[in-house]
Parts: C-alpha cells; sequence; structure tokens
C-alpha cells in the first residue's frame, strides 16, 4: 500500500522555514534553524505546525503546498503576496513573496 498524501481534512504536522527571497528567516518551527538564524525564543515550543487542510488556518500558498505531500517528504516553495497575506493591508508581511521549506512529519486522517 502507497503512503497517504495529504487531502482536504486531514491534520497534517509540518515543520517549516519561512524565508524572505534573499535568505532572511523570519519564522520557524526548527529549534536548530531559529538559533542558526537569530530567532531563538526560549518561551516558544518548537515543534510542527498542525494544519488542518481545507480550514483556512494557514496562508492560502502554504496550504495548497501541503497537499498531496506524504510523511517524510520535503518541498520548498516561492508564494507571491496574492498566496501569503495579500499585495496590500495592515499585515506586515502583505506585498512580500515568502519562501518555505516544508516537511510533512505526520498526516492524521479524520
Amino acid at each position: 500500500m502507497s503512503e497517504a498524501s495529504a487531502q482536504a481534512g486531514d491534520t497534517v504536522s509540518v515543520h517549516y522555514v519561512g524565508r524572505f527571497p534573499g535568505g532572511a528567516v523570519f519564522d520557524t518551527s526548527m529549534k536548530p534553524e531559529a538559533l542558526k538564524s537569530g530567532l531563538f525564543n526560549p518561551a516558544r515550543d518548537y515543534k510542527p505546525l498542525q494544519v488542518v487542510l481545507g480550514r483556512h488556518q494557514v496562508i492560502s500558498g502554504f496550504e495548497e503546498a501541503l497537499l498531496g505531500m506524504k510523511v517524510n517528504e520535503t518541498k520548498e516553495v516561492t508564494l507571491p503576496p496574492e498566496k501569503a497575506y495579500g499585495k496590500s493591508g495592515k499585515h506586515p508581511m502583505a506585498g512580500k513573496t515568502l519562501q518555505f521549506k516544508l516537511l510533512v512529519t505526520n498526516i492524521k486522517k479524520p
């Protein structure tokens, strides 16, 4: 039996590194990456992000990238502002292109 891929309704656990084009890290779920990039926060619990696909819990491009991924698969995606925080608006990331490296650690079917 082949491993299941992530579909709408699944709860996906994903480690990620978010960067701006050019390489500056703005967020990560991985402690070693946070330490390396100077973002480490001792109050934060560094563990995979859990996302229920189809519930719009994360930006659209992030969610779209997870669809079809399998456990232990990695993917790098570049999201234009339309797939991230929008072309304009109050969010500090509005208008920015974002790059994510994703690693799926678990998929839980509903």
